[in-house]
C-alpha cells in the first residue's frame, strides 16, 4: 500500500500535518486526508505536489 506524509506550506515553512495518508479529496477548497488506521483531517488548501519517490504531497493553505 503507498502512504505518503502530507505538509503544509507556508511561504518558505513546512510542516507535515499528517502520516500514513492513504486518500485524499478535495471538495471545493477543504482537502480532507485520511490516515492508515482511519483517523481524518480536513484543511483548507491546494495540493500543490504529489512526490511518490518522496512519499509526500505538499498542500499550499488558502488564506
Amino acid at each position: 500500500m503507498c502512504e505518503l506524509n502530507a505538509v503544509l506550506e507556508t511561504g518558505n515553512e513546512r510542516q507535515v500535518i499528517m502520516e500514513s495518508v492513504t486518500r485524499m479529496v478535495n471538495n471545493d477548497g477543504d482537502i480532507e486526508l485520511t490516515g492508515i488506521f482511519g483517523d481524518k483531517k480536513t484543511i483548507k488548501g491546494t495540493i500543490k505536489e504529489v512526490d511518490f519517490s518522496k512519499g509526500e504531497t505538499i498542500i499550499t493553505q488558502n488564506s
